[in-house]
């Protein structure tokens, strides 16, 4: 579990803004009405109740931050360290004295004009007293200003740190810079650490977890580190230092034996007997890395013995005699990385468990331990056994892991669009051979392949060729209708149809094309006469059809409608001669006929709504239609 997290701190406001935030506040939540008729008590406690809530505002804020922001005394040593190089906790500790300073300050002020205001004998007193104290508490926050945005940038450079835990399994990369320690731990850990091939890429320490024996590990990545005096060392190296210092790990020593990092063998055994009191307690391995680049056999008898050196002193720190403390390895191509990593997390839990065992708690826990060593009952030998279906499915997994997949047969058949999977080869029959076999299909009870004529193919391309030829023939003889069998009077008469035909889609079109924005235009404006029972007749008449019943239909229905509308002007009519009776009867006739109308056109059922009976699916359905039927009457007239 990560014990610190920095990034919950609550952001600190400017000075300006922090006066704002409590004024704004004290002006939003306490009463803002205030009359001279006030009884003095009442206007006292008015004022008195707002200092109050200011001081309390005041209080709330600067208390949060001075609680929120780490004692470095009260945090593991390594996190205090680290903020001591990184901010100088002197500095750190002086920003926040002078908030809770500042914090005393306030409500000292609001104690002192809180028993002033006791003794206020006027509203103007009141007030000129709640001014002044909250003049002197906003120029209190004032001061302080720098300290808050001092803490302000430590907050945020707070949140940037990485989470580590210095309590957990870690392990701990250093050595000079660029020798392949980024390298490393992107390929034992899914964290991203930009690389590239100058020195100091990695300015702050960066971690990454993996795993090993269902364990979870910690791995830190450090800045590189260069041989010089402590007091020469800048923060970069300095933050590596402290980790070392302080983080209870199994450090990896890197050492580029190929001297591509700009510097050779000699200077990086400096910086190791120069940093190897950081290592007492810890376990320790060298790894020699870029080995594609130089093998450790290839370097210079000076460098062996400087590298056997190393080596000497890290054999100091095994816990398990055997264990590996020089191993090598090649980030590039990946060539002994998963080894020195296993190593690592070996050597780390071998000196936990040690240090564990050397605990006075691990009396408690061995006394709760019984180990149960069996004894021989009797000479009879007992082999060990293994039911019979434990070993079924052994070999059946065995056999699934060297059955070939399909992706492989697609792979090796032409790839994918040439190749295709047989359904039929998994089937269980009797014999094998029967899975390739056509399944027939029973129809009525009887095997459809024995009617299927075995000549079918050969009988349809007759047919086909036939048919060809039948429509050549066909093609011939309409050409001919159209140019020689037709007499010119026809030819004449066709023309006309085509030529009338081609008009009404055209204007079709045209009118389905400006339905939108086509105006409507009344019958009285229509001087063209378009749509009358004349000119129905007279087209008619033109196709050699007899207009008349047509004509009589259409003047009986403009009849009847008439006779309706005096029908129903005759209900309305009175015959009594008293003038008040006439307005009665004419009344109820009126409301007589509106009722018929009404229960009329309640009984008819709406245009597109479904009828039982119709034949129609559903309302759309009649709708479209009644759509196309209204088409098919336009383009006919």
């Amino acid at each position: 579990m990560v014990q610190y997290n920095f990034k919950k701190i609550t952001r600190v406001p400017t000075g300006k803004d922090f006066v704002d935030i409590v004024l704004s506040r004290t002006q939003r939540q306490t009463p803002t009405v205030v009359h001279k008729g006030y009884a003095i008590n009442r206007i006292r406690g008015f004022y008195m109740r707002k200092v109050k809530f200011t001081q309390t505002n005041f209080h709330e804020k600067l208390s949060t931050i001075v609680d929120e922001f780490p004692r470095l005394d009260d945090i593991h040593p390594f996190y205090g360290d680290l903020l001591h190089v990184l901010y100088n906790k002197d500095h750190y500790k002086l920003a926040l004295g002078q908030i809770n300073t500042a914090r005393n300050l306030i409500g000292k002020i609001a104690k002192d004009y809180v028993k002033l205001l006791k003794y206020g004998d006027s509203l103007y007193r009141c007030k000129a007293l709640k001014v002044a104290a909250l003049g002197r508490m906003c120029t209190v926050t004032k001061r302080i200003g720098p300290s808050l945005a001092y803490l302000e940038q430590i907050r945020q450079h707070m949140a940037r740190l990485p989470s580590i835990d210095p309590n957990t399994r870690t392990i701990l990369i250093c050595g000079y810079p660029n020798v392949g320690k980024s390298s490393f731990i992107n390929k034992i850990t899914r964290a991203d650490v930009d690389v590239q091939p100058y020195a100091f890429t990695t300015k702050s320490l960066f971690v990454g977890h993996t795993d090993y024996k269902y364990l979870r590990y910690q791995v830190i990545d450090t800045p590189g580190i260069l041989d010089r005096p402590f007091e020469d060392r800048n923060i970069i190296e300095m933050v590596s230092i402290t980790a070392l210092a302080h983080l209870r790990a199994a450090v990896l020593f890197f050492l580029d034996i190929s001297g591509s990092c700009g510097y050779t063998i000699a200077q990086q055994a400096a910086l190791f007997h120069s940093i190897k009191s950081l290592f007492m307690n810890k376990p320790l391995i060298i790894v020699c890395n870029k080995t594609d680049l130089q093998s450790l056999e290839g370097i210079s008898e000076d460098d062996k013995k400087l590298v056997e050196e190393m080596k000497s002193e890290a054999m100091k720190t095994l816990v398990v005699d055997g264990q590996q403390v020089l191993l090598t390895m090649s980030t590039l191509t990946e060539e002994g990385v998963i080894a020195v990593k296993n190593a690592a997390c070996e050597r780390l839990l071998d000196q936990r468990v040690e240090v564990k065992m050397k605990s006075k708690k691990i009396n408690e826990c061995l006394n709760r331990f019984h180990v149960a060593m069996p004894k021989p009952r009797d000479q009879k030998e007992r082999p060990v056994c293994i039911p019979e279906s434990v070993l079924e499915a052994k070999a059946m997994e065995a056999e699934k892991v060297k059955r070939k997949l399909e992706r492989e047969n697609e792979n090796e058949n032409g790839g994918a669009g040439v190749y295709s999977a047989s359904l039929k080869k998994h089937y269980l029959l009797a014999d094998d051979e029967w899975k390739e076999d056509n399944m027939p299909e029973i129809l009525d009870g009887h095997n459809v392949y024995d009617f299927i004529d075995q000549d079918i193919l050969q009988r349809l391309e007759e047919l086909e060729k036939e048919e060809g030829l039948l429509q050549e023939q066909g093609d011939g003889e309409d050409e001919e209708m159209e140019g020689e069998d037709l007499t010119p009077e026809q030819q004449k008469e066709l023309n006309e149809i085509r030529k009338k035909k081609s008009i009404l889609i055209r204007e079709h079109r045209i009118k389905k094309s400006t339905a939108e924005s086509r105006p409507i235009v009344p019958r009285k404006f229509d001087k063209d006469k378009r749509f009358t029972s004349e000119r129905m007749g007279r087209q008619l008449s033109s196709l050699g059809l007899d207009p008349s019943k047509a004509m009589k239909r259409v003047r009986s229905e403009s009849r009847g409608r008439k006779r309706e509308r005096s029908s129903d002007h005759g209900e309305g009519m009175d015959v009594d001669d008293d003038e008040g009776s006439n307005k009665k009867m004419k009344i109820r006739s009126n409301s007589k006929s509106r009722s018929m109308s009404r229960s009329r056109s309640m009984s008819r059922p709406p245009v597109h709504e479904l009828v039982p009976g119709e034949g129609y699916k559903d309302s759309a359905q009649k709708i479209k239609r009644e759509d196309y039927q209204t088409l098919r009457i336009s383009v006919f007239f």
